[in-house]
């Protein structure tokens, strides 16, 4: 058994579509930083193209505008079963926290919580973007984008020099070098007004600046950050990397590429033998926890809603009739071989960035603990149908045994008898503020999952 690298399996006119399809994607990273932006812009695309909330034959369902699901019912009943492909739309990042403006030395500072696995040295010294909204207590609100223009302030957090880092930093652990508590915002720095002559100082001018800065331009106050969700990202554009732009890089792409090739990949099938639903979920980053998440009982909404649009009666001997035959992918990246870091790495079992899509029959981690694992005859199918399609993929787990692992959404769906396995690209700097994506690994993860949906 040989894997083969994507650009030497790869059909003459595939190559432009590659291309392209990178081109595409690249704009979607700059632009989608949140959970919310990526549902509101797959909704707009959806309305252009014909699709009704809550349609029974091509129709999307949105909640808390942090999950959507949209559908294309098949030719077969459904009770033949779903083709679900379901990917996770939020990503690492730091959270403003209840109360964050404070202010100290003449100098304004935002505190943050970080939100999912980071480091927490990746984000200090770099330029950030506020993105998010703030609801007020009329109900109204407010989107918050500031940073991503070029003639927009950015936002960052500062560290420590070298020449007073010794003993502060550089003889700490990496995990302890930059406290949670330091990842503070640098926000402003001008006095209110100036102070008058023999006057008593007043107290955080700079803070009260700010205020006034944020009451006239958007209209909030200090006690509207306890009902705002703002996120500090990395400011600026994704972008190709290397000389011969093999490889895209940006932040949030585990896993907004999945997101974006299965909802590409949905748009392009055409009348679809068995139902397509494809779903983007929330908070998988933190453990799949709250009412957006996989973990909460809204895809069961959903499947009994499609139930009772085909007549049928919305009985759980119908919903687990169905589950039985459902097939389904859990669109998540894992790891790519780092040739710098070949320690952690099994490179017989390992995925090889640039070798295509790669199916991980099981997560978890230790002895496969908070793992799903797909059998091996839903295996057997998917390998069939991808070499069928030239599809270029590989099999493969993440990391050396006691070196860790990961978690992913499929043990959820896993849980109502369906058949699901985890499947998306390598990525480099996973968990970075900029991570590392061959493009032709983007696409045949798309053509993957184009291929599973027609099937």
């Amino acid at each position: 058994m040989k894997n083969e690298h994507v650009f030497d399996l790869l059909k003459e006119e595939e190559v432009e579509r590659v291309d392209s399809l990178s081109k595409d994607y690249v704009r979607f990273l700059t632009t989608v930083k949140t959970e919310r932006v990526c549902v509101e812009n797959f909704v707009d695309e959806l309305k252009k193209r014909g699709f009704d909330e809550l349609n029974p034959k091509q129709g999307f369902f949105t909640y808390r505008n942090k999950f959507l699901a949209c559908w294309k019912s098949g030719t077969k009943p459904l009770t033949e079963g779903i083709k679900i492909i379901v990917s996770h739309i939020d990503t690492p990042r730091l959270d403003l926290k209840l109360h964050p403006l404070f202010e100290e030395m003449d100098l304004s500072f935002l505190k943050t919580h970080y939100y999912g696995g980071i480091k927490k040295y990746h984000w200090v010294a770099m330029p950030l973007a506020l993105h998010g909204i703030v609801v007020k207590r009329d109900g109204s609100s407010v989107k918050i984008r500031i940073g991503e223009e070029d003639n927009e302030p950015v936002f960052t957090i500062c560290d420590l020099l070298p020449h007073l880092g010794r003993k502060k930093q550089e003889e700490k652990k990496l995990s302890e070098a930059i406290p949670a508590e330091n990842l503070n915002i640098l926000f402003g720095g001008i006095p209110f007004e100036k102070k008058a002559k023999g006057k008593k100082e007043e107290k955080e001018r700079v803070k009260k600046r700010i205020l006034k800065i944020l009451e006239d331009r958007y209209g909030i106050t200090e006690a509207d950050f306890v009902s705002a969700e703002i996120f500090a990202v990395p400011a600026g554009q994704a972008k190709f990397v290397g000389l011969d732009e093999a490889f895209i890089g940006g932040y949030g792409q585990d896993d907004r590429v999945c997101a974006f090739t299965s909802f590409r990949a949905f748009l392009e099938v055409t009348a679809p033998s068995y139902t397509t639903l494809v779903l983007f979920m929330d908070r998988e980053e933190i453990g799949s926890e709250g009412n957006t998440s996989a973990k909460s009982r809204i895809f069961e909404k959903l499947i009994y809603r499609l139930i009772k649009a085909q007549g049928l009666p919305p009985t759980p001997d119908n919903f687990f009739e169905i589950m039985h035959h459902t097939k389904a992918l859990s669109a998540d990246v894992t790891a790519g071989i780092d040739p710098n870091y070949l320690e952690v790495h099994d490179k017989l079992n390992d995925a090889k960035v640039g070798y295509g899509v790669v199916i991980s029959r099981y997560t978890g981690h230790g002895g496969k603990y908070m793992a799903n694992e797909a059998h091996a005859e839903y295996m057997g199918y998917l390998r069939d149908l991808f070499e069928k399609k030239d599809v270029v993929y590989q099999v493969c787990s993440m990391g050396k045994v006691d070196e860790g692992g990961g978690g992913t959404v499929s043990k959820y769906f896993a849980s109502y008898g369906m058949d699901i396995v985890d499947i998306g690209p390598p990525l480099l700097s996973m968990h970075s503020p900029f991570e590392i994506l061959h493009k032709g690994d983007l696409y045949m993860t798309y053509k993957a999952f184009k291929v599973f949906l027609e099937s």
